[in-house]
């Protein structure tokens, strides 16, 4: 059975992932999260050092959550163009599960755009998408006719390809963007 402090701390997370993500970081004030989490604002500071700390689980959970999904997709793969793609389905399913709210593009990339450079959030921020790249690298060297250098510029190419879909789907509040992003990828890896 979950604890009482256990409790509040996962419905603070949920609140402020929620209002994060819709209004933004900076427009998210400490009150707005305990007040729609109906807890005391001293129970946040019991259960974070500060809203830093609270940003930063929050941009944990979401790394963590878009890793779930694409770990499934991966492994559900077939073949190496199936697994490369397993990135991109990634992102089609995460986008799709915020669509039902409100979709407004990558949160962790929306979060970084508030972030001041050299922060903790801001490199974990960094990490995610050089992660995701590094995915995308490791799955084009499944390829038996690719060197390491093309599958490096492939990698980044297809992130970039990624990224911008992302981005126009979140303007858009859409997934159809990052599904052509796929098709594009997919053709990329028959060329």
């Amino acid at each position: 059975m979950a604890t009482r402090k256990t409790t509040v701390r996962a419905r603070l997370i949920t609140t402020a992932a929620q209002l994060f993500y819709e209004n933004g970081i900076t427009a998210t004030g400490i009150d707005s999260i305990t007040q729609k989490a109906g807890v005391a604002k001293m129970s946040l500071y019991n259960n974070f050092k500060s809203k830093d700390e609270l940003v930063q689980v929050y941009l944990d959970a979401r790394h963590e959550e878009w890793l779930t999904i694409y770990r499934e997709l991966h492994s559900q793969a077939q073949n190496s163009t199936e697994r490369v793609l397993a990135v991109f389905k990634a992102y089609i399913a995460y986008a799709e599960k915020d669509i039902e709210n409100v979709f407004r593009g990558c949160g962790l990339i929306n979060a970084a755009a508030e972030l001041r450079t050299g922060t903790a959030a801001r490199k974990a921020v960094q990490r995610h998408k050089q992660e995701v790249e590094r995915f995308l690298l490791d799955n084009l060297l499944e390829f038996n006719n690719i060197k390491q250098s093309e599958a490096k510029t492939l990698a980044e190419h297809l992130a970039f390809i990624l990224e911008g879909a992302t981005a126009k789907a979140g303007l858009e509040g859409r997934s159809d963007k990052i599904h052509s992003a796929m098709l594009i990828a997919k053709s990329l890896l028959k060329a």
